[in-house]
């Protein structure tokens, strides 16, 4: 991503302004990918490491990336509102996101944490090519069953989720976690790695 390819933008949100982040390639893009923040009044942001990393992994993959800050944000109006409201502003930014880009174009839909809860939500109202989820805060809140081709990437010494609430998530779904041995909630030390596992696995697909 450059600040050629990068685009920062306001648009009319549900409560007030959305803060948005729009990294375009040049070439047509491969589809468009959304993705979350975590928790709000936790300080979550679109300038999350793990969600830069995010958004840096699919741009790499040729999709053109979409970050935003949840209402109540940065320069996004509005307050918390445990998910319900910010699903709303998701929507309103994929809904942007497509009439900018184009409506044909395969959705993905990419969270961390409090922001994989929400993208959860998102998928039962979009239908998303495939979803990856990193530190998904199950059982904190109540995380939609989710797609059976969905990544999902967790950390064993996890100490915001634990490990064993996440595979307590998944066992009934029948869903594969990739588990980072020694690695806590916020993946310090292993952005590199949990980008390459990512796009391994996207492309193996």
């Amino acid at each position: 991503m450059t600040p050629r390819t990068t685009r920062r933008v306001g648009i009319d949100g549900p409560t007030g302004p959305l803060e948005v982040v729009l990294n375009v390639p040049e070439a047509t893009p491969a589809g468009i990918a959304l993705v979350a923040h975590p928790h709000s009044l936790q300080g979550g942001t679109l300038d999350n490491k793990v969600v830069q990393t995010l958004a840096k992994t699919f741009y790499a993959l040729g999709y053109a990336v979409v970050r935003f800050n949840f209402r109540g944000v940065g320069g996004s109006g509005g307050t918390f509102d445990d998910g319900v409201g910010e699903t709303d502003d998701a929507l309103t930014v994929l809904a942007y996101a497509r009439g900018a880009l184009g409506d044909a174009l395969p959705i993905a839909l990419a969270g961390f944490s409090f922001g994989s809860f929400v993208q959860s939500r998102v998928a039962q109202r979009v239908q998303p090519q495939r979803m990856v989820l990193v530190g998904p805060a199950v059982r904190r809140f109540p995380v939609e069953h989710v797609p059976a081709d969905t990544i999902v990437i967790h950390g064993e010494e996890d100490d915001v989720v634990p490990l064993a609430d996440v595979l307590a998530w998944a066992r009934p779904q029948h869903l594969p976690v990739v588990v980072f041995p020694g690695c806590g909630h916020f993946f310090h030390g292993r952005l590199p790695q949990l980008s390459r596992v990512i796009a391994g696995m996207w492309k193996a697909a």
